[in-house]
């Protein structure tokens, strides 16, 4: 009977053998073949997450421009990019889950979408896309990889000359504009993050986006920025209708970050820094008290820059930011009215007052945070807010509101200051360097791409810190 049974197992496993198991080396939680509107979703959530990031080893931000300070570990609120490897994090995922994936996107939608029109529209959100990201990293480090950045076969991609990469996002920013077509669809359902696939709204944030960048160029070329910002004023964001918003859900893993790093991490590593809550409180700000929470002493209250901050005695981050759905906005309508500000007062031909503009946009940020007309029309009502008696020149008047409006987005504030030199920022209590201009390349470019990162930190005059980028004239 033995000999029986072990035969017919013998027999049972040959007959397996003829079985086609190759399915088992299928993995089927990481396909090798998606859809392009899955990649675009995907680059979509990566950029908002890195830019609402609040992880110390990714985004730094809100610590170099003081809307947040740090309590137990204080490196990055002194300017210590290295230690993390912050550049290298921010390059990585800006560049990967990004980039590569915006590219895939399009590489891919010429054969996944028959409609020539939806084909063309959806080709086009994914450049304005791509072209924001570039200009992220390009006002983020200066020269960069650009026209051999996203080709697999070239392993060791040169630099780009940072002010020919700027005009070259901004020329593909207008072949997009012009290719959008209203009349026609796009991507459907829920693949677009930002709009639902709306191209009008697509057309507005690529123009707001156009008038941005040109503003930046407005010390460094005066003629190019006035062509450019003069271009796109009639055609962007009108009104808070159009912010471009990403909205984070309430479950993991597709939840707002600074809940990750603050409330699912049960982190307190930080504080409001005394430079905002001070600013605010010293022009009445409605938007205080839906900024931060009270202190222990029922006021308001920041911590000092790079100091070693005790967390319980300070205001802390609101829960309007803290909500694992708390939404994130990548432009909106309050910076596009103080860039329309900003180019009256350089003599840039669009419609409207400095003043409208300026009242436009503060008026804007407060309604966007949850405040009301009302408040609004108070704050502005104060000397030291309203347009003709705030101290200062035209800068100064502009980018102190344009700093306050921009709490929580961190990048966008880092790049205002810089720009316009203003607000002044306290120096760190123990800064390893000045304000840092830009950030360093990361040590994996130098240790492997080494020929082509040492002929770009020449080209900028040194991989410093301090080596200011090609549009920074102050």
């Amino acid at each position: 009977m033995k000999k029986i049974f072990f035969l017919s197992a013998f027999l049972y496993m040959l007959g397996g053998c003829n079985k086609d198991l190759s399915h088992l080396n299928i993995d089927q939680k990481n396909p090798s073949e998606v859809p392009s509107y899955t990649l675009f979703s995907n680059a979509q959530k990566n950029f908002a997450n890195i830019l609402a990031d609040a992880n110390p080893n990714d985004n730094i931000f809100r610590l170099l421009v003081q809307q947040w300070t740090q309590t137990t570990y204080t490196d990055e609120s002194n300017y210590d990019l290295n230690t993390r490897g912050v550049p290298d994090q921010f390059w990585g995922i800006v560049y990967r889950d990004c980039l590569r994936d915006f590219e895939e996107a399009k590489n891919l939608i010429p054969t996944d979408v028959t409609d020539a029109a939806v084909q063309k529209n959806q080709l086009a959100i994914v450049d304005i896309n791509q072209v924001y990201a570039f200009s992220i990293l390009v006002n983020t480090f200066g020269d960069i990889p650009y026209s051999q950045a996203l080709k697999p076969e070239i392993l060791f991609p040169k630099y780009d000359d940072a002010k020919t990469i700027y005009d070259d996002l901004l020329s593909r920013l207008d072949a997009d504009i012009s290719a959008l077509d209203e009349s026609a669809g796009s991507f459907a359902g829920g693949a677009d993050l930002l709009y639902g696939g709306d191209v009008v709204k697509w057309k507005k944030f690529a123009n707001s986006l156009k008038l941005v960048m040109g503003m930046i160029l407005a010390d460094s070329d005066p003629a190019k920025a006035k062509s450019v910002v003069e271009s796109a004023a009639a055609g962007a964001f009108d009104s808070n209708d159009d912010n471009a918003v990403f909205n984070f859900l309430s479950s993991p893993p597709n939840t707002n970050p600074v809940w990750v790093n603050l409330v699912q991490g049960g982190r307190n590593d930080y504080v409001p820094a005394n430079t905002i809550i001070n600013a605010l409180k010293a022009l009445n700000d409605p938007r205080l008290e839906i900024f931060f929470t009270l202190d222990a002493n029922g006021d308001y209250s920041g911590g000092v820059p790079g100091d070693g901050n005790t967390f319980s005695i300070f205001s802390h981050v609101s829960p309007s930011q803290t909500a694992a759905d708390a939404p994130f906005v990548l432009l909106d309508y309050a910076q596009v009215e103080f860039t329309l500000a900003e180019a009256v007062e350089r003599g840039m031909s669009v419609s409207g007052t400095s003043e409208q503009h300026y009242n436009n946009a503060v008026t804007a940020s407060i309604e966007a945070w949850g405040g009301s007309s009302a408040q609004a029309a108070t704050y502005l009502g104060q000397a030291d807010v309203k347009y003709s008696t705030a101290p200062g020149n035209f800068k100064q008047k502009i980018a102190m509101q344009e700093y306050l409006a921009l709490y929580n987005r961190g990048i966008d504030a880092w790049t205002l200051v810089r720009r316009l030199d203003y607000p002044d920022l306290a120096t760190p209590t123990n800064a390893l360097s000045e304000f840092p201009a830009r950030f360093t390349y990361p040590i994996l470019e130098q240790n492997i791409n080494t020929s082509n990162y040492t002929s770009a930190s020449n080209a900028i005059g040194g991989d410093a810190v301090t080596t200011k980028l090609f549009w920074d004239k102050n």
